[in-house]
């Protein structure tokens, strides 16, 4: 077991915005960006900085949809984290 990526996954979760991202996803395939902005109330740079934060750490993954971009659940564990919450 890695500890050290461990604890960096753990920590990534950890933010309140970025559980809310990690949450909204578990729901869907997909999203893009725009739809989190809205359904979340924040800036879009302010939920583009967290993203970048949960794709560096390969909780998220994205693709590009003409000119958006649509981000998804990229690690198992995630769902398996956010079950073992409730």
């Amino acid at each position: 077991m890695d500890v050290e990526k461990n604890s960096e996954f753990l920590k990534a979760l950890g933010h309140p915005v970025r559980l809310q991202l990690v949450l909204g996803l578990s729901d869907r395939q997909e999203c893009n960006v725009n739809k989190m902005v809205e359904k979340l109330g924040l800036p879009q740079s302010t939920v583009s900085q967290h993203l970048a934060i949960l794709k560096s750490r390969g909780i998220v993954a994205c693709r590009r949809q003409g000119v958006a971009t649509c981000y998804f659940l990229a690690d198992e564990r995630v769902k398996k984290i956010l079950k073992a919450l409730e």
